[in-house]
């Protein structure tokens, strides 16, 4: 068998059209572009899956937030993520906060004194320890030694 074109083929054809024992280039290309479209379009869907997550990390209900992208991730239920994006978005009001410190202001203002494992509410953000004074620290000298 000849390498040669066919009797009938056109004498000149187009760059695309490989011969017979050569590679194919256009496949090559074609194959390269769809792997970096697979790649690109995966990126950007996991981008955008974890949007509510990265809006709302900073928030009480965070929990939530990223429980729900886990569920529409894996049920492919998209009513999981719209839940979770919204609730990334609003900001929920801090209930908790407000209730302890009235609690704790009406029980110095009662004379109960506040329990022993709970710090007072100036201290709770300051967690530094204070030193003790320097003279504290050095040791006494004995009365019965006379030093």
């Amino acid at each position: 068998m000849s390498d040669g074109l066919h009797p009938m083929a056109p004498h000149h054809l187009p760059s695309f059209i490989s011969g017979p024992s050569e590679g194919d280039p256009l496949y090559v290309i074609v194959t390269l572009i769809v792997l970096a479209g697979v790649i690109g379009l995966g990126v950007l869907f996991f981008t955008l899956h974890s949007l509510p997550e990265r809006m709302g990390h900073k928030k009480l209900q965070f929990e939530i937030v990223a429980v729900l992208g886990l569920l529409s991730l894996f049920t492919h239920i998209h009513a999981f993520w719209v839940a979770a994006l919204l609730l990334a978005l609003i900001d929920l009001p801090d209930f908790i906060s407000p209730l302890k410190r009235m609690a704790a202001a009406l029980e110095k203002h009662a004379g109960v004194p506040p329990p022993p494992d709970e710090a007072p509410a100036d201290q709770e953000n300051n967690h530094a320890t204070p030193e003790p004074p320097p003279a504290a620290l050095a040791p006494a000298a004995s009365p019965s030694t006379g030093v």
